[in-house]
């Protein structure tokens, strides 16, 4: 099985969903099967079948979660010294060439990825062009719209 990568928070956030899936969800929707149960004919009551969906998409988060877990390779970005070289965990800061606006992103595991926190995945077109450059440096990122040139203002392990 291949490793995932994964920050130290993105290996906490997916720790804590697990957690609470299993010590909370898990006996909620067991709750509400048994309440659904205690109502009579089961040939024809929502409650139970919605109730087994849930339990259903609960037990596959949790196996996912675990699986994600056993094959993950975490990073913490200020532990490595990448001589200012883009790579997994960095935080970069960028400038678009044709507008001048600038952004900030941190390279991500896939599962932590949220572009309004300025988290992208490196499996993202624009990480993919990033990755192995350095401040000076500028990446060509093919977009919806065509290409963007992104220069790098700044690389950071944070």
């Amino acid at each position: 099985m291949a490793t995932i990568p994964l920050t130290k928070r993105g290996a906490e956030m997916l720790k804590e969903e697990l957690h609470r899936l299993k010590t909370v969800e898990r006996h909620a929707v067991i709750q509400a099967i048994a309440e659904a149960r205690a109502q009579g004919d089961l040939s024809e009551n929502a409650e139970y079948e919605a109730a087994k969906d849930k339990q259903g998409f609960i037990e596959g988060r949790i196996l996912e979660l675990e699986g994600k877990l056993a094959a993950a390779q975490v990073i913490d970005p200020s532990a490595v010294d990448a001589g200012g070289r883009v790579i997994f965990g960095a935080t970069v800061d960028l400038e678009e060439e044709a507008s001048g606006s600038e952004v900030t992103y941190q390279i991500v595991g896939d599962d932590e990825a949220d572009l309004k926190q300025g988290k992208i995945s490196i499996s993202s077109p624009i990480a993919r062009a990033l990755i192995g450059k350095e401040a000076g440096d500028v990446a060509d990122v093919m977009a919806p719209g065509g290409v963007k040139r992104y220069e790098i203002v700044e690389v950071r392990y944070v």
